[in-house]
């Protein structure tokens, strides 16, 4: 089972956390991840795009010239996809890209990318996270002492916590979730996942 050492809000050791195999130390599972990581941006595409076809562009009701005679192409409409101005032929219409996969694979897939997470060391588990009031000098505080400053941080809550959310969203690359809202994506678009104690047991709760 993984051993990991637990900290304080001031970059402390202050004891060890034992984790669960079944769920920090899952073998790579590379398709899953990539899976759940393009479902989770395929259902963030909004798919509002729009073209027009040459039943949608104004004008165009009469026939430019007549049918012969002229010497030019024949020609019914202004509006033909040849024409400039006229209409898009096969563009891009609104349409929903979302899809889904199975809850078992979205599990094993976050499972997975935890574990990697883990063996790459870039997991950190906090004692506890609570700020006396919202002010984002000290979640910048917190941050330093945990060496994770500059860097994209994933902060997973167990307890909700009005000051630290308040604190840490102005801060950039920093995001909190709750351990019932953790998705694959996030989890590996982080360089550093970091989990109070209760969000560990939250997780595994959930996942296990």
């Amino acid at each position: 089972m993984p051993v990991v050492p637990v900290f304080n809000m001031e970059g402390q050791q202050v004891g060890e956390i034992t984790l669960r195999d079944d769920i920090w130390a899952v073998p790579l599972k590379r398709a899953l991840i990539h899976q759940a990581v393009l479902a989770h941006l395929a259902n963030r595409r909004q798919g509002t795009h729009s073209t027009k076809t040459r039943g949608e562009v104004s004008g165009g009701g009469r026939k430019p010239w007549r049918q012969k005679g002229t010497g030019r192409a024949r020609q019914g409409s202004i509006r033909s996809p040849l024409w400039r101005h006229g209409g898009i032929v096969f563009g891009p219409k609104p349409r929903e890209y979302g899809f889904t996969i199975p809850r078992k694979a979205r599990r094993l897939a976050l499972k997975s990318a935890l574990s990697a997470k883990l063996r790459d060391g870039q997991v950190v588990v906090l004692e506890q996270l609570r700020l006396s009031e919202p002010k984002t000098r000290a979640m910048v505080s917190v941050l330093d002492g945990l060496k994770v400053k500059g860097r994209k941080s994933l902060i997973i809550m167990g307890e909700k916590d009005p000051n630290v959310i308040l604190a840490a969203r102005n801060i950039p690359g920093v995001a909190l979730l709750p351990p019932d809202a953790l998705g694959v994506y996030p989890v590996v678009d982080a360089d550093r996942v970091v989990l109070t104690k209760d969000a560990v047991a939250a997780l595994e709760e959930a996942l296990g």
